[in-house]
């Protein structure tokens, strides 16, 4: 193999993502100095948070540089090395972007053990998003047995590992999602005890039917009507893990009309980058890893074949076209 291919960010999107805001590009393949790792990607997350890395505006992060190979998470295996700590052959996950080959200094590289557990998995449900949802629900929910945990995007990479923990801990778990295909999912197969289809247009009185007792806790990845339309049902001391705003990526209105309920139900809302809670990752993905292993934890990928497929999986996502974990598979 002499040269691969990359995406980079062409220009920067102005509301909708479009096809042209990216470029495909061939590059050759570069030789490795000492220290460095040579890695065939064999398959790239797509995250709704590369939506805001493609933006100027202020954020958590730096923005995603114009003319560069988009960030994003990958899962591949190391074919050259003059690292002590990778040999030809591992199988590793880093965050080496869009590209098919990519060079480094193993900073931020994990080697990872696909004997119990698919290679692909290690970017979804034992991954970032995986941990995600860990962290939100055992350090800012902390759900009690009996309580009631609503899930937005219920069928996504994240809500669906939240609704699953939710359960293993004894709670009522209500989800979100889009369609009554995605809602069949996730109460039959996920095992969440409901799910409101937000797209049946009777988002008010669905969700309060399957929260009869009111809400204890939400973990909350889309904002906007959903977020405004549970606000009325906490309970007294609710609990908000705000994971993300997926309705808000493209522009859209956000404002909450029931922010009120903020104070009336006195909730806690905790915004977080699970990137920054790093101490907690060897505990949390090793749970993953377990409950995975041992088929008690289950999950769905959405597979778009080839590098040049992402640019339109990715605009997918940002419209809920997905079904679980999208990923691009490069080999």
């Amino acid at each position: 193999m002499t040269s691969y291919q990359r995406i980079v960010l062409a220009a920067r999107p102005r509301g909708e993502v479009k096809p042209s805001d990216f470029r495909l590009e061939t590059q050759d393949v570069p030789a490795i100095a000492d220290g460095q790792v040579l890695v065939r990607n064999h398959y790239l997350s797509l995250d709704p948070y590369m939506r805001g890395r493609m933006s100027e505006a202020k954020s958590y992060a730096a923005p995603q540089a114009l003319n560069e190979t988009m960030i994003g998470g990958t899962a591949g295996q190391v074919v050259a090395s003059r690292h002590p700590k990778f040999a030809v052959g591992d199988f590793v996950v880093g965050v080496l972007g869009w590209t098919e080959v990519a060079v480094t200094d193993g900073c931020m590289l994990r080697k990872v053990d696909t004997s119990h557990i698919p290679l692909s998995a290690y970017l979804g449900t034992v991954g970032m998003p995986g941990m995600a949802a860990w962290y939100g629900l055992n350090q800012i929910m902390q759900p009690k047995a009996g309580e009631t945990i609503v899930v937005t995007a219920a069928s996504g990479a994240v809500g669906s590992v939240v609704g699953q923990l939710g359960k293993l801990r004894g709670c009522r778990v209500v989800g979100v999602a889009g369609g009554p295909e995605k809602c069949a999912y996730v109460v039959d197969e996920l095992g969440f005890d409901a799910c409101v289809d937000y797209k049946a247009g009777q988002l008010l009185a669905d969700l309060a039917a399957a929260t009869p007792n009111g809400i204890d806790a939400i973990f909350e990845n889309v904002g906007g009507p959903i977020l405004d339309a549970a606000l009325p049902r906490t309970n007294a001391f609710g609990r908000i893990a705000l994971c993300g705003l997926i309705a808000g990526y493209n522009g859209s209105d956000m404002s909450i009309k029931n922010f009120r309920f903020l104070l009336t139900s006195r909730l806690t809302l905790r915004g977080f980058i699970v990137t920054e809670h790093m101490e907690y990752w060897p505990q949390g993905l090793s749970e993953l890893g377990l409950l995975v292993a041992g088929g008690k934890l289950r999950y769905r990928e959405s597979i778009a074949a080839g590098l040049a497929a992402a640019p339109q999986a990715f605009i997918g996502l940002l419209h809920g076209k997905n079904f679980g974990k999208q990923l691009v598979k490069l080999i």
